[in-house]
């Protein structure tokens, strides 16, 4: 509502003879964009609507970004850096949404909590930092496959250093084990 409201202020100004033409077209633009991840947001809620409501997905804008969060074992099993059916199930659905976003890059940051990680993944990755590397390959490894473009496709992992609750809980273990599909504007 406010980002509307700000958006016709800006307009009327400019309508009125008191910005320059730069200025208006700025307002254009920026309207333009809000309108644009407005309509990406209400599509990635639609289609990911059951997960939402089954609080195993989340989806937020914030500062000019769309994230989409995929907690837990949605979309990887316990000890496991391979996606599940589920988890290509899951992005299947939302797949579309991302290729129309061409101005967007997409990027995919794993997270995981602080316990360690079991004797037979271990022989593979060392930490939960490669762990949440991998996962977040797999997935942009996927999204690639389904044809989005791999120049606008960025992995990262982040391991349990970024936590969003307490590890002291299973609780908080389970919201730290995460993907996150973040939309930003491109970097060149």
């Amino acid at each position: 509502m406010f980002k509307k409201t700000l958006i016709t202020v800006v307009l009327a100004a400019a309508l009125g003879g008191c910005v320059s033409q730069s200025t208006y077209n700025q307002a254009v633009q920026t309207a333009n964009t809000y309108a644009s991840q407005s309509r990406t947001y209400q599509a990635l809620s639609a289609q990911l609507q059951k997960e939402v409501q089954a609080d195993q997905v989340r989806i937020k804008e914030l500062q000019g970004q769309l994230t989409v969060t995929l907690i837990d074992e949605i979309v990887f099993s316990s000890g496991s850096a391979q996606m599940n059916a589920k988890g290509r199930e899951t992005l299947e659905k939302i797949v579309g949404t991302l290729q129309s976003v061409t101005d967007k890059r997409i990027v995919v940051r794993g997270y995981t909590d602080n316990e360690p990680i079991g004797y037979e993944l271990r022989q593979r990755y060392p930490s939960n930092w490669e762990l949440s590397t991998a996962r977040s390959s797999d997935v942009v490894r996927f999204l690639q496959a389904k044809g989005i473009d791999p120049t606008r496709l960025e992995a990262s992992g982040f391991g349990e250093y970024q936590p969003v609750a307490p590890n002291s809980t299973a609780a908080g273990r389970k919201e730290n084990r995460r993907i996150e599909i973040v939309l930003t504007d491109m970097k060149f």
